[in-house]
């Protein structure tokens, strides 16, 4: 397992705990690392795009900056009083992911109160569903050049920085 991969973990724990419970958002997130370990983090939720355009979209943008791992999270509602913050992280070059959830805990205001720590479980790769994005999608001209416009104008929405080790 690279090493980004490992402190992506860490820090998407982090992330998430601080956007819940501070900031009362649970948004789907989606980030990855190239090898310099220049890092780019956005909301999912702000490409408003189908499940298969969305996935040839993700694939495109890891290709493109060469990432050698991503993390995907989001909100899973089991039931009504029962909600978890689920993410994985998916390293390249490594057979397993890593996949963390917590349990959130809201008051009678729907407002998020309490997340318990994460609990981190190794598991195979190819049981994660949106394990495959490394793979290279089949586009077509026009539509690698409608995802790198719309890369470009989520610029502005993008947090951009590098990981350190």
């Amino acid at each position: 397992m690279h090493l980004f991969a490992e402190n992506l973990a860490v820090e998407i724990s982090t992330y998430y705990r601080n956007l819940a419970l501070a900031h009362s958002v649970i948004p789907k997130v989606f980030t990855m690392v190239n090898g310099e370990g220049v890092q780019y983090l956005f909301f999912i939720d702000d490409l408003a795009m189908e499940d298969v355009e969305e996935s040839q979209f993700l694939a495109y943008i890891l290709q493109a900056h060469e990432a050698v791992c991503y993390a995907r999270g989001t909100l899973v509602i089991l039931d009504k009083t029962q909600q978890l913050i689920e993410f994985a992280v998916i390293d390249k070059d490594d057979d397993e992911a890593i996949v963390c959830s917590a349990e959130l805990t809201r008051d009678i205001d729907d407002k998020p109160i309490g997340l318990t720590e994460f609990e981190k479980a190794l598991v195979p790769k190819k049981t994660v569903f949106f394990s495959g994005l490394f793979q290279p999608p089949a586009l077509s001209e026009e539509e690698a050049e409608d995802f790198q416009s719309l890369w470009d104008e989520m610029k502005g929405k993008i947090l951009h920085r590098t990981m350190g080790l």
